[in-house]
């Protein structure tokens, strides 16, 4: 084993509000297996206090670990607990890293657990879920309605965590004390509440599954729950739990149908729901959403328009997209936040299928263009380099251009291969699909996706991944006429052979070009017009009125 790397200088502190990127050395030298985390959340004074027991294996030896927390939390002890010894350790604060000298060298294979006793006043999100942290909001009545958020700037904003996509603890424990009579719907299932002698109570949450930190979440206020038995396709049931205010429980109960429907349709088209176990249940928040594993955030003011810049589709596609989550993210969750487009385009490839299923393709096509004006070719979408949450959440289309992707690739392989892949990426066998004791959860990559679509189509999609995920510019398709022949060509950002077929309207008549090479001529007889890609089924640069492309 090679020794462990020197310490990261002081000089240059972490961001206290990014996530992911390269881990830090005394990050990797060990795997988290369970958090046992107890808050007492004040709503008077919006301060957290509490406790973190961290069980975790040494991968690598190890002479000092590290974990994260933000600065304005203050780390009030920090005890290594080895059977019934406490021995207490200093720190050293580096921004939001927190390092740890150990007495001696830990060992691969063995168990090191620590317990940090924390607390203060956390940061309070500025635009909450994009840049988070705790919202302290209040209901209509003028209770407290408190809510986290921290995707991108990582869940050591309010309680101390190895702060990497890469480590998910296989479990949790989740006891959350506040004043009566306020609610807590947090991750996982409910194991009981109980009122302290103090008159505040204590609510207990256990995760059942590996679950990512930036999902772990506290939603608290005076909820109502609206619940219901669902029978999965998978063929047994589990619970389903919509947390709402006591204001809005009656349009609760209006939407509660549809969120069932949402429920039923991905199961029939990737899947079983993945956390049978724990539950599937949704938090009325006072921010916009998020994908919170077993208990997502919903705002969306039930309005049907919250995510769509106040266009109506006809369901509500905050929670359709949230709901694609638990599959797009949190039964498969990228190691790297450089595979986001996994999460983030698959997701919202949903909400097209959704609308071609419920309403026609011609509406989906009209969710597809609304979604295309939106692309900005800046980056590339799945690059190559490691990247942080901040990098990769810049411009939209980890979102849009993934969705449209996906679109593309359909059009390529066509439906059965198509949706094939999907299933095999979500749940490679039978058996797996039936599983609901978390082994079904894994990471995955860009790569494993190519891997799959590639198997199920049997083609070499190298140069249509490589040219879509691996480059910021989109490639274009020329047109010129010649003595009455059209020749297409098209022209890659590499410069190498794009392949991609199109399809052409003339008259009424519309033909698949196979593009073999990336160029091909049609005839075109005189007078008549044709039409490049009538149904828009392809991804390419855009001719701008100002002669750019886009």
């Amino acid at each position: 084993m090679d020794a462990q790397a020197p310490a990261a200088s002081c000089a240059s502190p972490s961001d206290p509000y990014d996530s992911g990127g390269r881990p830090d050395p005394d990050e990797a030298v060990y795997d988290v297996g369970f958090y046992d985390l107890a808050v007492r959340v004040n709503p008077a004074d919006s301060t957290i206090t509490g406790r973190v027991t961290m069980h975790a294996t040494a991968v690598a030896p190890a002479t000092r670990v590290a974990f994260d927390l933000d600065t304005l939390l203050v780390v009030e002890s920090l005890l290594l607990v080895q059977g019934a010894t406490e021995a207490n350790l200093a720190v050293e604060r580096c921004g939001g890293r927190v390092r740890v000298v150990l007495p001696r060298t830990w060992q691969p294979g063995e168990p090191l657990v620590l317990r940090v006793v924390y607390g203060g006043r956390p940061r309070v999100a500025p635009r909450p879920p994009w840049d988070g942290g705790v919202t302290w909001a209040r209901t209509p009545s003028g209770a407290p309605w408190i809510a986290t958020s921290n995707q991108m700037i990582g869940a050591d904003v309010w309680w101390p965590v190895k702060d990497h996509v890469s480590d998910k603890p296989d479990s949790m424990a989740i006891t959350v004390t506040v004043p009566e009579p306020l609610v807590v719907a947090s991750n996982g299932r409910l194991l009981g509440s109980a009122v302290d002698a103090d008159g505040w109570r204590t609510w207990e949450w256990f995760v059942s599954t590996p679950i990512s930190t930036y999902n772990v979440a506290l939603n608290i206020a005076p909820y109502r729950t609206i619940r219901e038995r669902f029978m999965s396709v998978a063929g047994d049931e589990f619970l389903v739990a919509f947390y709402v205010l006591p204001e809005d429980e009656e349009r609760g109960r209006a939407l509660f149908p549809e969120i069932l429907d949402h429920l039923r349709w991905y199961e029939q088209v990737l899947g079983p729901y993945p956390f049978r176990t724990d539950k599937y249940g949704v938090a009325q928040t006072p921010h916009l959403g998020m994908e919170h594993q077993s208990i997502i955030a919903y705002g969306a003011n039930f309005s049907n328009a919250s995510m769509t810049g106040g266009i109506d589709w006809g369901f509500d596609a905050l929670h359709h997209h949230e709901l694609a989550h638990e599959w797009w993210g949190n039964l498969l969750t990228n190691a790297d936040w450089k595979d986001m487009w996994v999460h983030e385009g698959f997701g919202t490839y949903m909400q097209v299928l959704w609308l071609e299923d419920t309403q026609g393709m011609p509406r989906a096509r009209e969710y597809l263009a609304s979604m295309r004006r939106m692309i900005g070719n800046q980056l590339p979408m799945a690059p190559t380099e490691s990247q942080s949450a901040q990098e990769i959440y810049r411009g939209h289309d980890i979102y849009y251009k993934g969705a449209w992707v996906l679109h593309t690739l359909r059009w390529l392989i066509g439906d059965d291969a198509f949706f094939r892949a999907l299933r095999h990426m979500v749940y490679p066998d039978a058996a797996l699909a039936q599983t609901a004791d978390g082994s079904a959860v894994r990471f995955v990559a860009s790569r494993d996706f190519e891997i799959i679509a590639a198997s199920a189509s049997g083609r070499d999609l190298a140069w249509f991944f490589d040219t879509y995920l691996r480059a910021a510019e989109l490639p274009r398709l020329d047109a010129s006429s010649k003595d009455g022949r059209v020749r297409l060509a098209w022209v890659s950002p590499s410069g190498e052979p794009f392949p991609m077929p199109v399809e052409v309207r003339i008259g009424e008549a519309v033909k698949r070009l196979d593009m073999a090479g990336g160029t091909t001529t049609v005839a075109l007889p005189a007078g008549a017009a044709m039409q490049i890609d009538p149904d828009g089924w392809v991804l390419r640069a855009l001719q701008e009125p100002s002669g750019g492309r886009r």
